[in-house]
């Protein structure tokens, strides 16, 4: 079955939310973006966010953990009801990436998915490019995470 058979376009589907502890922000910060507002609760108050921040890449990094974690649990559900899930992947990339607001130790950040477009690859039949929107949200409803992106399904 094709991701749109499932899900038309315009479906906006919640993945999950992730907390962002101030040791997740910092471990993360330390192997892939080492800068002091991302790795120092006292020496971030001098930058712009005014406090210990995840790095941009852990809000993304956040938003891929709860997709795949939404599809491990969709998936098997699927298959219970004799669906076949659809095979999804790779991503020829994304676009339009934004990091709207600082995230933050303790905030709680839901990660959504919407598909936006799906069409057949006149170059693969039966592979379709599936367009998405793709955000994450804080506890406060505030958007802090926005970008489109595109998934290969092999129907």
């Amino acid at each position: 079955m094709r991701l749109a058979e499932l899900y038309p376009i315009g479906t906006r589907i919640e993945t999950g939310t992730l907390e962002f502890l101030a040791e997740d922000i910092i471990r993360y910060a330390e192997k892939f973006d080492p800068q002091p507002f991302h790795m120092d609760a006292e020496a971030a108050k001098s930058y712009v966010f005014g406090g210990l921040c995840a790095s941009g890449w852990h809000t993304c990094a956040g938003w891929m953990k709860m997709l795949l974690a939404h599809f491990a649990e969709e998936f098997p559900r699927l298959k219970q009801q004799g669906i076949t899930p659809p095979k999804l992947g790779p991503s020829p990339g994304f676009r339009k990436l934004q990091w709207l607001r600082p995230v933050y130790a303790g905030d709680r950040i839901t990660y959504s998915v919407t598909l936006t477009d799906t069409r057949e690859l006149a170059s693969r039949p039966g592979t379709w490019l599936n367009s998405t929107l793709n955000e994450g949200i804080n506890q406060n409803g505030e958007m802090v995470l926005r970008f489109e992106s595109s998934v290969l399904d092999f129907a």
